[in-house]
């Protein structure tokens, strides 16, 4: 075993032994991990050090970059976790979309029952967003 590979050994264990203290989503793991494979490349066939550091290099950009296409979750719609208050400025017609004030600013809104239309300058309770869009609930029914 060469002094170059004891390093990769060691750098490597040092990477993963890191991720259980410090967590870092797993990128120092794959770093060791390729320190790893590179020890094992040094002993066949990589010889020279700066060699060693490209590979190390490129194996551990591409285990992170592929890695994330698998950990990442998809994204979804954005909800709101708590209702939320918020004002209507114009009508909800029933199916349709209006305009409520919520926090300072002219969003725009549907009701979250598309069978209800509620009334302008009416107190609601934001229940969800998708994209720029509120969806609200009147406040009156809510509460009843």
């Amino acid at each position: 075993m060469t002094n170059t590979t004891v390093i990769w050994l060691l750098a490597g264990a040092g990477l993963c032994l890191t991720e259980l203290f410090v967590p870092t989503a797993f990128v120092a793991f794959l770093m060791g991990i390729s320190a790893f494979v590179v020890a094992l490349l040094s002993q066949v066939v990589l010889d020279k050090l700066w060699l060693q550091a490209v590979v190390w290099l490129l194996l551990s950009t591409s285990l992170v970059l592929l890695s994330r296409r698998f950990v990442t979750p998809p994204r979804r719609k954005s909800k709101i976790q708590q209702a939320i208050i918020a004002e209507t400025l114009t009508e909800i017609p029933v199916g349709k979309a209006g305009r409520v004030l919520y926090e300072g600013n002219s969003w725009r809104a549907r009701c979250d029952d598309e069978k209800l239309s509620i009334a302008a300058n009416q107190r609601v309770y934001v229940t969800r967003r998708e994209g720029t869009t509120l969806y609200v609930m009147p406040e009156n029914l809510l509460h009843s």
